[in-house]
């Protein structure tokens, strides 16, 4: 009976800690195990959440550049035809290019295919020295508006007194551009982005005249001279 004591005191203790490392121990590192994963997926959206804001640091840092751009954008793709905006920028640079004429006749806007955007194909003629229908070019490259020529011919007008060439004509077709997918014909009036739309008036045609699109003409007064 003696021996079989610490045989079954052993027997109890070894029940015990089986019943502790079950009831404890298991648990417990189930929990490190759980902890430690935890760990490791806030570690991996630390790294994500650090990466976002990086991001979202260069977009507020880039955004200044970005408005700026995005306005130069609306001031050459307005989002009306704005044609007598249109035609003061084309007068202004006649005036500055030292031209004696100047012709602006727009067309009918038409809806891109994409139908992100309207063309309106304009017909100028300017007329003057070599020198002023080459200024004149240069401006409308540098038009705020948005412009694309498409054809462009010169003819000339007559002789100089010396002989040389004298006054020449000069005629474009170009096409300036609205956001405006609702300018073209049969369209509702007004913009599609709410902006409301500026109306170039023209004249009723006379009963007995039918009629026929209108072209804005300007003729230009010489500059005068530094001294005069």
């Amino acid at each position: 009976m003696s021996r079989r004591g610490p045989l079954i005191a052993a027997a109890v203790s070894g029940l015990v800690i089986m019943l502790v490392t079950l009831l404890v121990v298991v648990p417990k590192m189930h929990e490190v195990s759980q902890a430690h994963d935890d760990l490791l997926t806030a570690q991996g959206e630390a790294v994500s959440l650090q990466a976002q804001l990086r991001a979202l640091q260069d977009a507020q840092a880039a955004a200044p550049a970005a408005q700026k751009q995005i306005r130069k954008i609306e001031k050459q793709i307005p989002t009306t035809a704005d044609l007598p905006g249109l035609f003061r920028l084309l007068r202004d640079a006649a005036n500055l290019s030292a031209v004696d004429f100047f012709s602006f006749s727009p067309g009918t806007p038409v809806t891109d295919a994409s139908a992100t955007f309207s063309t309106l194909s304009s017909s100028i003629i300017v007329s003057g020295s070599y020198f002023s229908l080459e200024e004149f070019l240069h401006r409308l490259e540098i038009l705020p508006r948005a412009a694309k020529v498409t054809s462009i011919s010169l003819a000339a007008l007559g002789t100089d007194a010396t002989g040389g060439s004298g006054q020449l004509q000069m005629q474009l077709q170009v096409a300036f551009f609205t956001t405006d997918t609702s300018a073209g014909p049969g369209s509702l009036p007004g913009p599609t982005q709410g902006t409301a739309p500026v109306v170039l008036p023209s004249p009723s045609p006379s009963p007995a005249e039918s009629p026929s699109p209108e072209i804005s003409t300007a003729p230009i007064s010489p500059s005068p001279s530094p001294g005069g």
